[in-house]
């Protein structure tokens, strides 16, 4: 039954490709696509419903070299290339053998989306919740965010022609506020934490006609991160990673990395082998990490104090699929001490020459505590996600990096620098 809705922000039903209905995770309820995430039967979250269509990995191969590659698994218009957007997505997966190596691991491959346009996987989400938002109807762009999703939002707008309205914790990485307030847009610093202001972007949601792209546009939103799982599976010549460990915020973009890979074994694009999926959690803000290893099923909420501020979310809307999907493949969610992350965020510099930002740190430091408790598999092949640039959050390591030395300009006080 296609159940597309008639009526809405718009007054046209909508055009989202495959997807015929939003159901919701709980009760399994359907209802038109349109601007809600709570079933209307339970108050359960909803997602997005598709009907596929014949999909080959060479019809994706002949798409552009963006997210829009996967449009006919995405909940957006036919003609989104078309569109002004941000393009973002194909971003490099590295062989990181030199950083193998040193923690002694056969393959190890680092998801850099440190490479989208404002530098965080958000872009994605973002493009996905932008094309949707339009067809259905809605003019103004806007979040509630711990930084990274505020660079995407002011950034896809700006680029889209249409305004922004932005809310942040007052608190934010200085460089991150920057880097939404030079897109221009209503930038709004909320004395609070990130849930303190999603409560209340929940209620700006109910009065004003806007999508806010993780509120009444989430299912569509949820759906960007699928694209991460698909490119990771392309990129390694269309076969699935036997383990991936992906950092924890809301928890939606290890649940949809998650589903990327059963949908492409679905669809016959990868031979759907069994795989393992972690979660990395900041011990300042790990309600989901907790959780695991309590054996617990609900999540109780936390009040964040962390350096990995992207990820501190003290009561993850996802974090129950979290637990679900890592007990179902026999992964696992582990939390790591700022300091941690710090050593992390080093170590991959050093090995890699990439630079992550504070979740970068928490999934690699993640990934090393797994392997020195045995319970990730150094000979299996893994993929790790950074989903930031350090840049964004230079104050996390500037207290341990700067100058090997300071010199005065002689060749003597050059040579007295070097290691002996």
């Amino acid at each position: 039954m296609d159940t597309r809705e008639t009526s809405g922000p718009g007054t046209v039903a909508p055009d989202l490709g495959p997807a015929t209905a939003l159901r919701c995770r709980e009760c399994g309820a359907r209802c038109a696509l349109g601007p809600r995430f709570a079933c209307p039967e339970c108050f359960g979250p909803l997602e997005v419903d598709y009907t596929f269509t014949k999909v080959t990995r060479a019809s994706i191969e002949a798409g552009p070299s963006n997210i829009w590659r996967y449009r006919q698994l995405l909940p957006v218009p036919d003609g989104v290339t078309a569109t002004r957007n941000t393009e973002p997505g194909w971003t490099r997966l590295v062989r990181a053998d030199n950083l193998a190596r040193e923690l002694g691991m056969r393959e190890l491959w680092i998801k850099d989306d440190s490479g989208n346009p404002t530098h965080s996987f958000k872009d994605r989400v973002v493009a996905v919740a932008l094309a949707a938002a339009r067809e259905l109807g809605f003019t103004v762009l806007a979040c509630p965010s711990t930084g990274n999703l505020a660079n995407a939002v002011a950034a896809a707008a700006a680029r889209a022609g249409i305004r922004s309205v932005v809310l942040i914790p007052a608190d934010l990485e200085q460089p991150k506020i920057v880097c939404t307030a030079v897109y221009g847009g209503l930038l709004l610093a909320v004395r609070g934490t990130y849930d303190d202001i999603n409560r209340l972007a929940t209620e700006i949601a109910d009065d004003e006609d806007w999508a806010f792209v993780n509120v009444n546009v989430r299912p569509y939103y949820a759906e960007g991160s699928k694209t991460l799982g698909y490119e990771i599976a392309e990129q390694l010549g269309w076969q699935l990673p036997e383990q991936v460990v992906v950092p924890v915020a809301s928890g939606s973009q290890l649940t949809k990395v998650d589903k990327a890979f059963g949908e492409l074994g679905d669809l016959g694009l990868v031979d759907p082998r069994p795989y393992r999926v972690f979660g990395a959690q900041a011990t300042g803000c790990a309600p989901v990490a907790t959780a695991f290893k309590d054996g617990r099923d609900a999540i109780r909420p936390v009040r964040p104090a962390t350096i990995a501020k992207s990820l501190a979310i003290g009561n993850p809307a996802d974090g129950p699929y979290v637990l679900d999907v890592c007990r179902r493949t026999g992964g696992g969610v582990e939390d790591v001490s700022d300091d941690e992350i710090r050593d992390a965020i080093t170590l991959l510099g050093r090995t890699e020459g990439i630079f992550a930002e504070t979740a970068g740190g928490v999934t690699l430091a993640s990934l090393r505590k797994l392997l020195d408790e045995g319970r990730l598999d150094p000979a299996a092949r893994t993929v790790i996600i950074n989903s930031g640039d350090g840049l964004k959050t230079l104050d996390a390591v500037s207290s341990v990096v700067g100058p090997t030395a300071e010199i005065p300009a002689t060749l003597e006080g050059f040579r007295s620098a070097l290691p002996s």
